[in-house]
């Protein structure tokens, strides 16, 4: 018989978390699964299953079944089941506050000679001439000034 590397043993208030998890079926799946996972796995249950039992149960694999039990015994009961947020975007923001500000003073002031208004392509490759940024979309000036509800005539 093989030997259970990592025991899971739910007390009280986990078993009754993951029951409301599993009963409600709001949480996203991935959560749902993890939390059958972790309760056909309780030892203090009535027979806890194996791990090839689990993954045929809940249609998933074995390597599934042992990544949450081995992630409930190192990072615990939260980590197993929520998603961490991420603390930075993948991609840092191109256009800042200050960005921003260059854009609608921009925007504010008189066209090139031969133009009556700004277009929004118009200020895209006059911010890039100017250095502001090293490149920008007209969709990105768009969203910039559609925020402050500034409107080209």
């Amino acid at each position: 018989m093989p030997t259970t590397k990592y025991l899971i043993e739910l007390n009280d208030e986990e078993r009754n978390k993951l029951l409301d998890i599993t009963s409600k079926g709001k949480a996203p799946a991935r959560t749902i699964l993890r939390a059958n996972i972790l309760l056909a796995s309780d030892r203090n249950g009535k027979k806890p299953m194996t791990v090839q039992e689990v993954a045929a149960i809940y249609h998933t694999t074995p390597t599934t079944v042992q990544n949450v039990r081995t992630s409930y015994a190192e990072k615990g009961f939260e980590a197993t089941l929520y998603r961490k947020k991420r603390e930075t975007p993948p991609v840092p923001a191109k256009v800042t506050g200050d960005v921003e500000a260059r854009i609608i003073a921009l925007a504010c002031s008189a066209p090139p000679k031969g133009y009556e208004s700004w277009t929004l392509r118009l200020l895209a490759d006059r911010i890039v001439e100017l250095g502001i940024l090293e490149s920008v979309s007209h969709t990105t000036v768009d969203r910039v000034l559609k925020k402050t509800s500034f409107h080209l005539t």
